[in-house]
């Protein structure tokens, strides 16, 4: 048994593919369902965000039933392409468990070290469990993969100073104006992702704040908890001429701001520059908003040069981190080794509790008035006989079982005393970084037929 992955992401997929791929969580238990049974899959879970939705999966046949996967998800996704199957990346064995644990301790975030991705992971978890599409490998692999983020957090200092693509876009605006204390900021959108921004805002020093949402009552609430006031969101088009910055995240299918609102709102500055700054997938800004005269939208993709900068400045917390997961993934590559040898110790210990068990029935037979005390304690002793001539070769073989080729004792001592054992799962299939047969990249989103927004991130 071992993992199999596919994923997309923002290393390799642009934005616009991006969007393409955004999964609802309500939709992903379903998904999940019909991924199993149709793609032949043991288990399965998903991860979903703006920056990436990858599937994990355990198969008899990692790379058959990876191609399986993009069948279906090209059958299931409108907006499915060829550019689309090409950004597919599918990843087996310790590669596969290499990127799961440094998606889940943030090591392969656009901003390295950002906590969000952690909760992130775990609501995918916690998904999968809902459809009951985990098993023994992908609860235990999850286990280990929490474990090892918990470890980064507390053994490193790479979250001594959060950030987030929220933190990052905040930032931004602080680098448009040489202050923010005089500007102001409207925030579209109210979940957590625009929370995060107006908490870095303030922290910026901005002083004027503006929130909408569709849901009216959800932007009175976070405008109260940070002072700010909140504007219904169908007078958001004539509050756009108020605005110096506008930091859009919502779940919207479509535009929430069109080009001919922001050129409206542009007439009515007479000149002053207007920032947007959109960090939803899919996009609320209509990219030909960029082409408006002193108008600046950037889109999340845009962010990458602040995180670049971030990574910098974290590249020796990353590497402690780095330590930590090598450590963890061989932790779990011994544990799993180990697994082949479990069905051989419990024949074999089955094999001389029978021998035992034969030897001691033949010994009451001929001592048939033996008080039950003694025969209790004769029984007694030939098993504890049978527990200490097992030990330690159980022991050595648990040990030498977490070596990759820790099977070959195991199957020599099934040969030698004609052990049978239940059949095991077939392995799946190993290799390093395998593409689609389409080619692909190194990316972070997945494809189906998108009804609503993807999990902000």
């Amino acid at each position: 048994m071992s993992l199999s992955l596919i994923t997309f992401n923002y290393k390799t997929t642009p934005l616009g593919l991006r969007e393409k791929l955004a999964v609802p969580s309500s939709s992903v238990p379903a998904l999940l369902d019909e991924a199993r049974k149709r793609c032949g899959l043991d288990e399965v879970m998903m991860v979903s965000t703006c920056n990436r939705v990858e599937v994990y999966y355990q198969a008899a046949d990692g790379l058959a039933a990876g191609r399986a996967l993009l069948e279906w998800m090209k059958r299931g996704f409108a907006g499915w392409d060829d550019e689309l199957e090409r950004s597919a990346v599918m990843l087996h064995d310790e590669a596969a468990l290499t990127h799961v644990f440094r998606v889940a301790c943030s090591l392969e975030s656009m901003v390295v070290g950002e906590p969000q991705i952690l909760g992130q992971v775990k609501q995918g978890y916690q998904l999968a469990g809902e459809c009951n599409a985990l098993g023994p490998y992908l609860n235990g692999l999850m286990q280990r993969v929490f474990h090892a983020a918990k470890r980064v957090r507390t053994e490193t200092a790479i979250a001594h100073h959060p950030v987030s693509v929220s933190y990052v876009a905040s930032e931004l605006a602080g680098r448009i104006f040489e202050t923010l204390d005089d500007k102001t900021v409207l925030v579209v959108g109210a979940g957590e992702m625009a929370e995060l921004v107006v908490t870095h805002l303030q922290k910026a020093g901005v002083r004027r704040l503006q929130i909408t949402n569709r849901t009216f009552a959800n932007a009175v609430a976070l405008a109260e908890k940070f002072h700010g006031s909140a504007v219904r969101f169908d007078h958001l088009a004539e509050q756009l001429a108020d605005a110096d910055i506008v930091i859009s995240s919502t779940g919207a299918q479509g535009f929430v701001i069109d080009a001919e609102m922001v050129r409206a709102a542009e007439r009515a500055r007479k000149g002053r520059p207007m920032f947007l700054i959109d960090i939803a997938v899919p996009r609320d800004v209509d990219p030909q908003v960029g082409q408006i005269s002193n108008v600046y939208c950037y889109d999340i993709d845009d962010l990458q040069s602040v995180a670049d900068a971030n990574h910098r400045e974290r590249e020796t917390e990353a590497l402690s981190a780095q330590r930590i997961v090598d450590e963890e993934v061989a932790r779990f590559v011994g544990w799993k080794h180990s697994d082949a040898v479990k069905p051989v110790l419990k024949a074999l210990r089955c094999h001389f509790s029978e021998l035992g068990e034969q030897e001691l029935d033949k010994v009451m037979e001929r001592f048939k008035d033996l008080p039950e005390s003694d025969a209790a304690a004769l029984r007694a002793l030939v098993q504890g006989l049978v527990n200490k001539l097992l030990h330690l070769p159980s022991t050595r073989l648990k040990e030498l079982g977490e070596d990759l080729n820790g099977h070959v004792y195991a199957e020599a001592l099934a040969e030698l005393f004609s052990l049978q054992t239940e059949p095991q799962p077939a392995k799946t299939q190993g290799g390093n970084k395998v593409r689609s047969a389409a080619g692909g990249g190194d990316a972070n989103v997945l494809p189906f037929r998108a009804a609503a927004g993807p999990t902000q991130t």
